[in-house]
């Protein structure tokens, strides 16, 4: 074997060498990720959680105290006071009436205080039937002159259900139970069953058909009027529906505004919508279909679909920051700097994003610009420079293949002020389907799961106005009973007014 050959074997050696350790730290990287959802803490420890920024040195800036006046003291747990709305039964416990003489004089004694304790009483859900007589009165002359007899009597009441027994408030506490906490409508039969009421789920199911077809001009009017807002965040998660062929479904979800009244960004009148959209299909025409032709901002993770619609998308840094996340898991006790690096740095940007977030959209902006773009400039010159450092197939180099395919939509959120730093809020919306999904398990049909995203959407749409779902959800079900029901009066916003 001449030298040439030689050269040309340890060549082709060293090769399979360097693609074995590739394979092999590839399945370590998968072993320990796998360790890490089996026994790990579900918690990743998100950056928008407010202890990751409490930094050492910020701290002792707050509080400087010198070392030897440190002092810890144990703070005891506040309850919070019950509301004063509930009702309430005063019980005095007083002392008997030849008690109150004092022990050393034998003279009266007078009230001086009192001191009181609340304690909270649950009454069990109570059931009744509400009978509706409608008296016929007819004349007596007319019968005996055997003329055509007129019987007069009241109107049929309106009612949700034509010839059903079930009241707004019943349906709605089948709906809240279901859409709001994830009863599953058999539960809810056996629990009704406790009553002695025999109601089967099937009976319920129709009910939330007819329930949704009811609120489907609000859920419309909902779709309306989120097309005309500046930025919607969206996400979407999978669906078994029995009757379809296809092994999985999808709920999109599509929001704007805040998770609640407290979250809004001041200066705006944002509404806040959640609107559930169900579809057989993941592809990118569901979601252009249901924007139709929208061209504003839309937050999305990185799924490529929403590249076919018309509007800005902008990315999710929650997103990128979990794949170094994942990257660091993977890397187990080996040095993780790199993962590290990332991991602090973007943790500067929602550090900036702690600080504005009371601010309104024009200083969010103006700050973005001013300090974050600096620090986004930097991650883009180390992921550029890391790329060819670190394997391709390896958790830190999918992580920084993901940031550099992202780039120009991780960095849309410095444009504009209404936009967050990340899709959480879209994320946030998703999670109660998903929680429900764990106990439902499943839609039987289409059209049930047609239902669902529309009660799902109601009741959402409530939370996220800080309205009770019960309330609105009963509310909104006596007044689509009644024919041509305007339904801007109906909208959430306008009900936490009234």
């Amino acid at each position: 074997m001449n030298k040439a050959q030689l050269r040309q074997q340890i060549a082709e050696l060293s090769k399979q060498v360097e693609r074995l350790e590739s394979r092999n730290q590839f399945l370590e990287e998968q072993f320990r990720l796998a360790q890490q959802k089996q026994f790990g803490a579900s918690s990743e420890g998100h950056p928008g959680q407010g202890e990751l920024f409490n930094e050492a040195e910020e701290l002792v800036a707050e509080t400087p105290v010198e070392k030897e006046d440190i002092s810890y003291t144990r703070n005891k747990p506040k309850r919070k006071p019950l509301p004063k709305t509930l009702p309430r039964e005063v019980v005095i416990h007083d002392i008997a009436q030849e008690d109150k003489v004092c022990a050393c004089c034998n003279n009266e004694l007078h009230k001086i205080g009192e001191d009181k304790t609340e304690k909270l009483e649950f009454i069990p859900a109570q059931v009744k039937v509400i009978e509706h007589v409608r008296p016929k009165y007819a004349c007596r002359v007319c019968e005996k002159d055997g003329i055509s007899n007129h019987i007069k009597q009241a109107p049929v009441p309106p009612s949700v259900i034509p010839k059903g027994y079930a009241t707004p408030s019943l349906l709605s506490q089948v709906i809240t139970s279901k859409y709001q906490f994830g009863l599953p409508l058999y539960r809810q039969e056996a629990m009704f069953k406790q009553y002695g009421i025999e109601l089967s789920r099937k009976t319920m199911a129709d009910w939330m058909l007819r329930c949704a077809d009811l609120l489907t001009p609000l859920y419309d009017h909902l779709h309306e009027l989120i097309l005309k807002q500046g930025v919607i965040a969206a996400d979407e998660t999978t669906l078994k529906v029995v009757s379809e062929d296809k092994a999985k479904c999808y709920m999109w979800v599509y929001t704007s505004g805040a998770d609640s009244p407290e979250g809004k960004l001041p200066n705006t009148d944002i509404p806040n919508i959640v609107l559930y959209d169900y579809q057989s299909s993941r592809a990118g025409q569901c979601a252009v279909d249901y924007l139709q032709g929208y061209n504003g901002y839309l937050q999305v993770d990185g799924y490529a679909g929403y590249h076919k619609t018309q509007a800005t998308l902008a990315g999710c840094w929650a997103h990128a920051r979990r794949k170094f996340v994942e990257a660091k898991t993977a890397q187990g006790k080996k040095s993780s700097g790199r993962a590290d690096w990332a991991l602090n740095h973007i943790q500067k940007l929602y550090r900036i994003e702690t600080q504005i977030k009371a601010s309104a959209p024009d200083n969010r902006r103006k700050v973005r610009q001013e300090k974050s773009t600096i620090l986004l400039k930097q991650f883009e010159a180390w992921l550029i420079k890391s790329e060819s450092q670190v394997l391709a197939k390896s958790k830190l180099g999918e992580a920084i293949t993901y940031c550099l395919n992202q780039w120009s939509k991780l960095n849309t959120y410095t444009q504009y002020g209404h936009l967050n730093i990340d899709n959480n809020r879209a994320e946030r919306a998703i999670k109660p389907f998903v929680i429900g999904r764990k106990n439902w398990l499943f839609s039987q049909t289409a059209k049930g799961a047609k239902a669902s995203a529309i009660l799902y959407s109601i009741i959402e749409t409530a939370k996220a106005n800080g309205l009770t779902p019960f309330d609105y959800m009963m509310h909104l079900l006596e007044q689509v009973s009644v024919q041509n029901t305007d339904i801007e009066p109906l909208l959430p916003w306008r009900f936490a007014k009234d």
